[in-house]
């Protein structure tokens, strides 16, 4: 085969006369030129270290300070207060070493340690700047001057042109809440769930947590939390995720969509080029560290950017792993049922869309079938994990189809070439988004390989998408991503006339390689099964994505409210409504997403939602209640969703912290009746939004079609909704609904009709000179393709 010989650097035959060896020079011109890449990427993460090391300072500032300290010297003063000497008299005594010399030297060292204490000291200072969280609390237009002080500090002690992990070293450590506050919080949060009888037992049973039980467990979370840089994050990564035995695919991988009206190229391999280029320019920007720092009014924790590109998670009997590798050169490729290995690095240099989109075409004219099992491999991922464990272990560690999954484990990401057409198309724009949603979460349950970090899905018609495991990072880390590879495709590399993309070839490029299976009759059974437990799963999956353009974030804002607090009062008055049309009236425990990363390696928080509040204003909204007491009890439960939501950012949640008393009693083997229940309890409405983070990428206003239509993920509760939504520009929302279909009480449609409807009774509520409720949504444009 060309590919195996390619592959081969020397080749040698033993004969009579002795050693023939053949050298092949290309080959061996190949392997410098990656071990030069290589070595090069570790100078520069070398100097990148040493920079985040030092910052908020810079390494010249320490040629600054012993200048400073020499020069005062030579004017017969002691800056050192006589440490100089000090460090002179402990110098090892050299005859070669003048006495001038010795001075010289010590006052070297004193500069070096005096240089370190002040980057000890800024660093101490910048940490206790970054704790302080006031100013979230404070209303907007309205900043203190505490505030005004602090934020001149921040700036001062910040530094210049940080790296994308200069802040790390410099951020707190998220605090463990008191246990009388979380347990006096989550009673609050649960009340307007509960009748009287109900909650006098719960609050019974967290009485007796917090006299008996509680203190105990929380002092070995005070210990964890001085020993470890974030009590929480290790933990929810292990039992949340990792320890999971279900399936993956729709339970906990989620996935972002390509430009909702516009299709750049509708050639695939085109499509392909510029998008694999684009996250290659990412991941060269994330090595060296030079993406900007994302921050609100303070930078957040940039610790989850580091397993983004060659990982994946490793399945385990009882628990899976997450591997990732420092560099990988290739990526994998998913087409027909068939994986091939795809290097994306040529003579040390990376491959121009053009050559990326010729080596793409050339896996899709590959004649060759796929060998025997094969085709539905992939479906081992989306199964149960426990099975997919136990055939890796027994199938694949050894031989040629260690070395093929390999291949795929370690590469830089995967790719499946899809030979479906997606998106917003066709007389049914509404159900071909509903489609699109479908297929990017679980395609056809085996041409995903769900495991990796993130897979890139391409289309036959030049869509895309992305479907994202979860255990790694959250959807933020991996939206910031997507961001950047949508605005790079189409922005800056763009495409020819023709609809390809631009550049030359180099035609000597090898072939893509084919990875090799021998997969037994007993391993494809497995697979059989595997892939039945996923096609049940995406069957049983109902799905709706629409886009809400009646009205957006800017008429909310200028009803004075906030969007995220307007579209959450939205969604439980939605929820309220679909239950009542089921004669059961009723309110359930809702998880908003929200983010910790003002602390070091922080995720998320659970904001709950449903309030005494929000329960109060939507009882008085639906039993006829004068127009004033709406506005008021409207109000009312719009700060305290705000005030909510500042709690979790800034480390003041419930459910975290309930969780790791939860995981500390296990450890300790003790039953507590009060965790149990609280961690037992159903999340039936979970709902994230994701929101735009480089909205210097895009122009919304000359090019409002170039906007993407966000992501969505499954339903926590197979009774319950998962609700996604993202606010784009002034004047659309857009929405993805999940439930299943297995449930009677729930349907992503009807859901969907009563949010829409919600949101036009909300309007008119808080603005009725502004409400457009009689309006009807205006047609989306159509797609387009920019050739």
């Amino acid at each position: 085969m060309a590919e195996a010989h390619q592959a081969v650097a020397f080749q040698f035959t033993v004969t009579p006369e002795g050693i023939d060896l053949q050298l092949s020079h290309q080959a061996l011109t190949e392997i410098y030129l990656s071990g030069l890449r290589s070595w090069k990427k570790r100078l520069i993460r070398l100097k990148n270290s040493v920079i985040t090391g030092v910052y908020p300072a810079s390494p010249s500032s320490w040629l600054f300070v012993v200048i400073a300290i020499l020069a005062t010297m030579y004017t017969r003063s002691d800056p050192s207060m006589g440490l100089i000497a000090k460090i002179q008299e402990h110098l090892p005594v050299s005859q070669s070493m003048s006495a001038q010399c010795q001075t010289v030297v010590s006052a070297v060292l004193f500069s070096t340690m005096l240089w370190l204490s002040l980057i000890f000291t800024m660093r101490l200072c910048l940490k206790q700047l970054l704790s302080y969280h006031r100013w979230m609390f404070e209303q907007h237009g309205k900043m203190s001057n505490t505030t005004k002080v602090w934020m001149a500090l921040v700036r001062i002690f910040s530094g210049r042109q940080p790296l994308l992990y200069s802040y790390q070293g410099s951020l707190p450590n998220l605090p463990v809440p008191a246990i009388k506050d979380t347990l006096k919080r989550y009673l609050e949060s649960v009340r307007p769930l509960m009748d009287s009888t109900e909650f006098e037992r719960m609050t019974k049973l967290a009485s007796e947590f917090e006299s008996s039980l509680g203190h105990r467990l929380q002092w070995y979370l005070k210990l964890k939390a001085l020993w470890a840089a974030n009590y929480v994050s290790d933990w929810w990564e292990e039992y949340i995720y990792l320890r999971g035995r279900s399936p993956i695919m729709v339970n906990s991988n989620y996935y972002g969509m390509d430009f909702l009206y516009v299709t750049p190229t509708p050639i695939q391999a085109a499509r392909a080029g510029n998008t694999i280029h684009a996250f290659l320019l990412y991941r060269r920007k994330l090595n060296r560290e030079e993406i900007k720092p994302v921050s609100t009014v303070i930078p957040l924790c940039a610790a989850q950017c580091e397993r983004m590109f060659n990982t994946t998670r490793t399945p385990g009997e009882e628990t899976d792993t997450v591997q990732h590798w420092q560099d990988s050169d290739y990526i994998a490729v998913y087409h027909r049922g068939r994986y091939f290995r795809l290097w994306v690095y040529q003579a040390g240099r990376l491959l121009s869309p053009r050559e990326i989109e010729y080596q793409i075409q050339r896996i899709l004219d590959d004649p060759s079938s796929p060998s025997p099992g094969e085709e539905k491999l992939g479906a081992l991922t989306a199964g149960d994990r426990v099975p997919w464990a136990k055939v890796r272990k027994e199938y694949f560690s050894t031989g040629v189809n260690k070395r093929s999954l390999d291949c795929i484990e370690k590469a830089a990401f995967f790719v499946t070439l899809d030979d479906d057409e997606q998106g917003m198309m066709g007389e049914d724009p509404a159900a071909s988004l509903d489609r699109y949603a479908k297929s990017l979460l679980h395609g056809k349950c085996y041409d995903r390989w769900f495991d990796k970090s993130f897979s890139v899905v391409i289309y036959k018609n030049g869509k895309n998408g992305l479907n994202a495991e979860h255990s790694w990072a959250d959807a933020p880390v991996v939206a910031h991503l997507w961001e950047y590879a949508l605005a790079t495709d189409s922005f800056q590399l763009g495409y020819n006339e023709e609809g390809h993309c631009k550049g030359e070839v180099d035609s000597s490029l090898p072939r893509p390689q084919k990875l090799n299976w021998e997969i037994p009759s007993e391993c494809q059974e497995q697979v059989a099964q595997s892939l039945a437990v996923a096609q049940a799963l995406a069957d049983d999956l109902d799905f709706h994505v629409f886009s809400f353009r009646v009205f957006g974030k800017g008429k909310i804002k200028k009803c004075r409210m906030s969007p995220d607090a307007f579209i959450q009062l939205a969604l439980q008055l939605a929820y309220y409504r679909v239950t009542v049309a089921h004669d059961r009236e009723m309110f359930c425990l809702t998880y908003e997403a929200s983010m910790t990363r003002l602390f070091r390696e922080g995720r998320t928080e659970t904001v709950r939602s449903c309030s005494n509040e929000s329960c109060a204003f939507i009882r008085a909204l639906e039993g006829g209640e004068e127009k004033k007491l709406h506005m008021r009890l409207f109000r009312s439960a719009s700060e305290k969703h705000q005030h909510l939501y500042r709690m979790a950012m800034t480390g003041a949640g419930i459910d975290r912290h309930l969780f790791c008393l939860y995981v500390v009693s296990k450890y300790l083997g003790v039953e507590s009746p009060f965790l149990k229940e609280v961690l037992s309890e159903p999340w039936r409405l979970s709902t994230s939004q994701t929101p735009i983070q480089q909205v210097e990428l895009f122009d919304l206003v000359n090019h409002p079609e170039y906007i993407s239509c966000g992501g969505g993920f499954g339903p926590v509760a197979d009774d319950g909704y998962g609700v996604s939504y993202s606010i784009v520009g002034e004047n659309m929302i857009n929405f993805h609904i999940s439930c299943k279909h297995s449930c009677p009480d729930t349907g992503a449609h009807k859901f969907g009709a009563q949010i829409k409807k919600a949101l036009l009774d909300l309007l008119h509520l808080l603005c009725p000179d502004q409400s457009e409720s009689k309006k009807t949504e205006a047609s989306p444009p159509e797609d387009k393709k920019d050739q």
